[in-house]
Order: structure tokens, then sequence, then C-alpha cells
């Protein structure tokens, strides 16, 4: 099934386009968006379509930070929904527990993972993708949000200790620094935000408990509708991999559920969970190995492979050329053609 996003995704997308010079609904036509999703941010629609219209964006912009410069006019509004919910939780911790079970409501792409060690707080955003292609832009702008979120309950003056992102870096960091701070690095084994665990406990000033309350009994309905059972498992599948932990028995013990009814369930949807780690992989190797100089080493462990050989295995047996190949070929496009490598 096709992961949702609420078209709140896009706010002020027709500004920024204007600003760059492009034409925003030609834009929309041709990513298969309607011009309503400028104008009603609670449309769902596709989260791929909406990737797919933001890298487009950028290439014809010649902007490569199109995604993050979109995260910077972000308010906690633009989470609809969910942000009544974040606006009044006690502490940091509280929201970010809140955006993880509900984030669904929203985006049901994304896949958010705190994992604390040290002092330090890990704060890992990945997107699931329902087809092939780039996800740069729509990552950059999540992360980009997340940060917008951190700053509203933190403090504008708020930073990060790290930045991270696994695509590499664009010519110009200027737009990430402003939004970011200086500590911004790529090439990464993921996608998020590092902070000081004494920053999740830091007190709400803002918060008010009994808004709280009114704001969790008026949203309960639409906060118990959940997310498919394939989106569920796309995104925790997402979040295994790089772990070596990416089994059907494990995902099913995340989701609180033994593995017959995950089969099940996913049946119901027309999938199943191999056919969803394959897609899922798939998609992940093409990042990886085509846009990417991660080395194929590190791709393999990224994937979940044991070793390096059953990755190339796997890519050979799967695409007909072999990881290096398809590198090299990507690297000059035009000998795809002449070669007739598909």
């Amino acid at each position: 099934m096709t992961a949702l996003v609420r078209s709140a995704a896009l706010t002020n997308f027709a500004d920024l386009a204007a600003a760059c010079g492009l034409d925003a609904r030609a834009l929309l036509a041709r990513a298969g968006l309607q011009p309503r999703c400028l104008s009603d941010p609670d449309l769902k629609v596709s989260a791929h379509r909406v990737g797919g219209l933001l890298e487009a964006a950028a290439a014809e912009a010649g902007e490569p930070a199109f995604g993050l410069r979109l995260a910077e006019s972000r308010r906690l509004s633009n989470l609809g929904p969910l942000a009544l919910l974040v606006r009044d939780e006690p502490t940091l911790r509280r929201a970010l527990e809140t955006l993880m079970h509900h984030i669904h409501v929203h985006n049901e792409a994304i896949a958010v993972q705190v994992a604390e060690h040290s002092g330090l707080v890990v704060i890992r955003t990945e997107l699931a993708s329902d087809g092939g292609g780039p996800l740069r832009q729509a990552t950059e702008l999540v992360v980009g949000v997340t940060c917008r979120v951190l700053q509203v309950l933190l403090g504008a003056a708020w930073r990060p200790r790290l930045v991270c992102f696994t695509h590499a870096a664009p010519k110009s960091l200027a737009v990430h620094r402003r939004v970011f701070g200086a500590a911004v690095e790529f090439g990464h084994e993921f996608n998020g935000i590092v902070c000081n665990a004494a920053d999740l406990d830091a007190p709400n000033p803002g918060a008010d408990p009994v808004l709280a309350r009114y704001s969790h009994a008026l949203l309960e309905p639409t906060l118990a509708r959940g997310a498919s059972m394939s989106a569920r498992v796309r995104q925790l599948i997402v979040l295994l991999l790089p772990r070596g932990l990416c089994r059907v028995e494990v995902v099913a013990q995340h989701l609180g559920i033994d593995r017959r009814t995950v089969h099940r369930k996913l049946g119901a949807e027309g999938t199943s969970f191999s056919a969803l780690l394959d897609a899922e992989r798939r998609e992940l190797a093409a990042r990886y190995v085509e846009g990417s100089e991660r080395p194929l080493g590190e791709v393999a462990a990224q994937l979940g492979f044991s070793a390096p050989s059953a990755f190339s295995r796997w890519y050979t047996g799967s695409g007909g050329v072999s990881a290096t190949r398809r590198r090299a070929l990507a690297r000059r496009p035009a000998a795809i053609k002449l070669e007739g490598v598909p």
C-alpha cells in the first residue's frame, strides 16, 4: 500500500518555487499531485510523489538545499493534530515519545528512533519509500523540521551537537549551517540529530497539563486509526536493517504481536514481509550504490547482509549487474545506454 503524507509537507512550496524561478503548479502536475495540495494542509497524498516533486524542484532550480529551505519556514502547527499533543508535553523526552508513537498521523513514510548513549541522544529519522529514486530533499526536509520542533521546545537559540546525513555534501553548506549551525556532517550511516541527553528532560515552560488532557481526548479517534500494517513494517525495516536484526520475528516483537499476525495482516493488504524487505533493500541499495561514495562493504552492512559477498550475490542476482559495475556506470550515464545495461 502507498505511504501517505499530509500535504502540509508542501507548506510554502509555491513561494520557494517562485523565488527559484519555477512554476509550482506545473511541477505538481508532472509529479501527479493536485494543485489543492498547496492550499489544503490535511489532504493525504503519496509520500513517494512528494519526494519526487522535491527532487525535481531542486534539480530544475539548481538548488541542492531546496528541501532544507522549505524546513526553515516550518512551525509546530505544520504537524497538524500532532502539534496539539507535542506542544503541551512536559518535557522534550515526552514530546519525542509522542512523535514516535503517532508520526503516522502526519507522515506514514517516516520512521523515528531515539537512542541514548553516554550522555548523548541520537534522534534518527529515516524514510521508507514506495518506489525508486533519490530522497535527499525529503530527508533534509524531515531532519530540518525535526530540528525546528526541538527549537520550538528548547528555544530558538538551541543547536544540536551534530546533524548527520547519509548522502554526500553539496558544494555549498551555507543553508545547512544557517539552519543547523556548524556541526553538520555527511556520509554517515544514518540521518538524524545528536543532542545532549540533558536536553530531553528540560521542562517545557509552555506545557499546560489540562490542555494536554483535552487534546488527547479530542484526538483519540484520529490517533486510534493508525497506519497500515505494511507502512508500519516498512518503517521498522528501514530502522532494523543496519543493525542486522531485520527478521519478521523482531518486527513482530516491536509491533507487540506475533509473526503469524504480521503475515496475516500483510497478506490482507496484498503483500508479504519478504516482498517489503526486498523492496526496501532495492531502494536503499540504489541510493547507496548509485548516489553515494560509501564503500560497498559499508553498504552491505547498512542493508543487513552478514558479509559483502552475500550482498554482492544478492545485488547481481537482483539487477543482472554487479554493484561495482553499476556504480561505475552511474558515474558515466551515457555508457549505460551504449552498453545496453538496464
